[in-house]
C-alpha cells in the first residue's frame, strides 16, 4: 500500500492494494500488468460448536489496466485448505476449494487530485501542506461491478448458484502527505440465499523512508452465513519501482469462531504504460508522439510552397553547398585577376 500516498491515477511506482484486503479508488494505469499474492495461516476455534481448525491457503491478484486510465479488470482468487477437528467426538474432516473467485471491472468516477491546483502546494504555509484539513476527508471515488463464481461442490457455500454478483464504491482521501484513508463499502453474492454485506476502512502511514508503510485496517462483515469483525495490521516494503513485499496479521472479535491469522506476500507490475501526450513539434505524428513520417513532411512543405504564391514569404535557410563553392571559385577568380593586374568590370 506504499505508493497510495502519491494518490495518482499512474504512478512511477507500484500501486499494489496489498498487504490489506482493502482496495484502492485508483487504477493502475492503462495497459499495467499487475500480480498481487501471497500466503496464509489461521487459527478458528469454534466455542459452541467445540471445533478447531487449521488453514493454510494462498491468494491472489491479477490486474490490469484496460482502454483508458481510469478503468482496470480485476480476477481475484483465494484458495485454502481446511483441516475441522470436532473436539468432542475426536474426529477431523478437510475442505479444499475457493474461498473467493471472482471477476470485475473498476472504474474511477471522481478524482479529487485531477486537478493540477488542487496538487500544488502552498508556498506561505507549511501547515496547510502538512496538517489534517477537514477538506482533506474529500474522497476520489471509483465503482465496482463484478461476478462471483462459485464452480463445482464448493464446500465452502453449500447451495449457492455458480455465479452471484458484486458490486461495490471503493473510497480514498489523502488526510496529509503521509496519511491515506480508504473506504470499502460491498454488497456480495447478490442473488444467492445468503448475500454478504462489508465494510473495509483501512488506514496507511507512510514512514520518513518512502520505502517503509504501515497500515492498520477494520472490516465488517454481516450475512447469515457468517458475520464478524475483524482487525488487522502490517508492513509493506519497496524493493523497486515494480516490486513490493509485505507482512500483515490479523484477528476477529468474537468466539464463533475466533479468528488469529497472519500472511505475508509481494506484488509486481509489468509495467507497458504508455503517456498519451505528445510533443508540440509531433502533434500529427500518430501514437505517443513517434517520428513524422516523411510524406506528412513533403506535404507540408508543398504547402508552403503553395503559401509563397498568395504573399507567404518563403524561410531563407541560406546558401546550399554547392552556391557556397561557386561564390569561393569567383572569389578566387577576383583575386588572381587583381594580382595580374587585370581591371574587373
Amino acid at each position: 500500500m506504499l505508493p497510495l500516498i502519491g494518490l495518482a491515477q499512474y504512478t512511477d511506482v507500484i500501486n499494489s492494494n496489498r498487504p490489506g484486503q482493502s482496495v484502492s479508488a485508483y487504477a493502475v494505469g492503462r495497459n499495467v500488468i499487475q500480480v498481487e499474492g501471497g500466503v496464509f495461516y489461521e487459527q478458528s476455534d469454534h466455542s459452541l460448536l467445540n471445533t478447531e481448525s487449521n488453514i493454510w491457503g494462498g491468494e491472489f491478484a491479477l490486474r490490469y489496466g484496460l482502454l483508458f486510465e481510469e478503468l482496470e479488470i480485476i480476477y481475484e482468487g483465494t484458495y485454502q485448505n481446511q483441516n475441522i477437528t470436532y473436539t468432542d467426538f475426536g474426529t477431523s474432516y478437510n475442505l479444499t476449494d475457493f474461498s473467493r473467485n471472482r471477476v470485475g471491472l473498476k472504474f474511477l468516477i471522481y478524482d479529487r487530485y485531477k486537478s493540477e491546483e488542487r496538487n500544488k502546494p502552498n508556498l506561505y504555509s507549511w501547515r496547510a501542506n502538512n496538517v489534517f484539513q477537514l477538506k482533506n476527508l474529500i474522497p476520489s471515488v471509483s465503482v465496482y461491478g463484478g461476478a462471483t463464481f462459485n464452480l463445482g461442490d464448493n464446500p465452502f457455500y453449500v447451495g449457492d448458484p455458480t455465479v452471484s454478483y458484486r458490486a461495490m464504491v471503493a473510497t480514498q482521501s489523502r488526510l496529509s502527505p503521509r496519511f491515506v484513508l480508504i473506504g470499502n463499502f460491498a454488497y456480495d453474492r447478490i442473488s444467492t440465499d445468503f448475500p454478504e454485506l462489508s465494510y473495509i476502512v483501512s488506514l496507511t502511514h507512510a514512514f520518513r523512508n518512502p520505502k517503509w508503510s504501515a497500515f492498520v485496517e477494520n472490516q465488517g462483515i454481516d450475512s447469515d452465513r457468517y458475520s464478524d469483525v475483524l482487525l488487522r495490521g502490517g508492513i509493506a516494503h519497496l524493493l523497486s519501482e515494480d516490486l513490493q513485499v509485505d507482512f500483515n496479521l490479523g484477528a476477529s472479535f468474537k468466539n464463533t469462531p475466533s479468528r488469529i491469522f497472519v500472511t505475508m506476500g509481494a506484488s509486481y507490475r509489468l509495467d507497458l504504460h504508455k503517456d498519451k501526450l505528445k510533443a508540440i513539434d509531433e502533434q500529427n505524428a500518430g501514437e505517443n508522439g513517434g517520428a513524422i513520417k516523411k510524406n506528412s513532411m513533403k506535404k507540408k512543405e508543398k504547402k508552403k510552397k503553395k503559401k509563397t504564391g498568395s504573399g507567404a514569404e518563403d524561410i531563407d535557410l541560406g546558401p546550399t553547398k554547392k552556391q557556397l563553392r561557386k561564390l569561393k571559385k569567383e572569389e578566387k577568380k577576383k583575386k588572381k585577376n587583381s594580382d595580374n593586374g587585370a581591371i574587373d568590370f
